[in-house]
């Protein structure tokens, strides 16, 4: 439980983090996140001695890694930019609204079946991201594509024969080259030594920032039950959302707050729904 608690109070304060690394801007501070990433997992990897699986892996394992290193990419690209956009609200709602867009990638490409109450908790989600689209004059775009990069890639890493060490390891890999080129081009026109060797640092530490709360989730879900893992997960969004709205003091007028209610509504529907079933599931046989 500690280990999951701390993963996600990690996840929750990171919009703290971010700013930090002004004024560098928000694909420069991915490129960073990403090449920082890399020098922390190499080691971490070592350590753990998980580079036998990487080696054995095949092309198509080394292709759904690829894919999802875009997907995992593109969700922080667009976390850090709303983060440092002062859009730290309707990010959060991306993670709140992500379990359900989860449902609906298992109902279309997976041919789950849904129960009665995921139906109606799809329903109430559906609704919420009307009234917000409604309330803001657009789509929540940042919402939309952070839940929906997040979950594809979720249902990617079902299919790479990875832990979740080795698999960032190779996601780093993928991305790296990308993420390296881009800080050579820039070149003076950077950020990493214009701040000085403290702003330095801070870039520095993008790595550590992304592998110690994943090295934690991955403790923790080998340790606790999944359906506790899954409720631990709405602690990170409520942070984010806390510290939007009290913190940054993003705009929430009414409409706004009774959209993020129906998603909470939704959120709750299908949290009971999920602990019933998985109290109704036999126990396995060990004998």
């Amino acid at each position: 439980m500690a280990f999951g608690v701390g993963a996600y109070l990690l996840w929750g304060i990171v919009p703290a983090y971010w700013p930090l690394l002004q004024p560098a801007g928000s694909v420069e501070i991915l490129a960073h996140r990403i090449a920082w990433s890399l020098v922390v997992m190499v080691v971490i990897t070592a350590v753990l001695g998980r580079w036998a699986g990487i080696r054995r892996l095949s092309a198509r394992g080394w292709a759904m890694v690829a894919a999802a290193s875009v997907l995992i990419a593109v969700n922080w690209g667009v976390y850090i930019h709303a983060v440092n956009t002062s859009h730290v609200v309707e990010a959060a709602l991306g993670y709140f609204i992500n379990p359900l867009v989860s449902v609906l990638l298992g109902v279309f490409v997976l041919r789950e079946r849904l129960r009665l109450p995921q139906y109606v908790a799809l329903g109430i989600a559906v609704t919420a991201v009307v009234v917000l689209a409604v309330d803001y004059g657009r789509l929540p775009w940042i919402s939309l594509v952070l839940a929906c990069s997040f979950g594809v890639y979720g249902l990617l890493k079902k299919t790479v024969p990875l832990d979740a060490t080795a698999s960032l390891t190779a996601e780093s890999v993928v991305l790296a080259p990308i993420a390296v080129g881009y800080l050579v081009w820039l070149g003076s026109a950077g950020t990493f030594h214009s701040g000085g060797w403290g702003h330095a640092l801070w870039l520095a530490s993008a790595g550590l920032v992304t592998a110690v709360p994943l090295i934690l989730f991955g403790a923790g879900a080998r340790l606790v039950p999944l359906v506790t893992m899954g409720m631990l997960q709405y602690l990170a969004p409520v942070l984010q959302f806390a510290w939007g709205v009290f913190v940054m003091h993003e705009p929430m007028p009414a409409s706004r707050w009774f959209g993020f209610a129906l998603v909470w509504v939704a959120l709750a529907i299908f949290t009971v729904d999920t602990v019933r079933t998985h109290r109704r599931l036999p126990l396995p046989n060990l004998t």
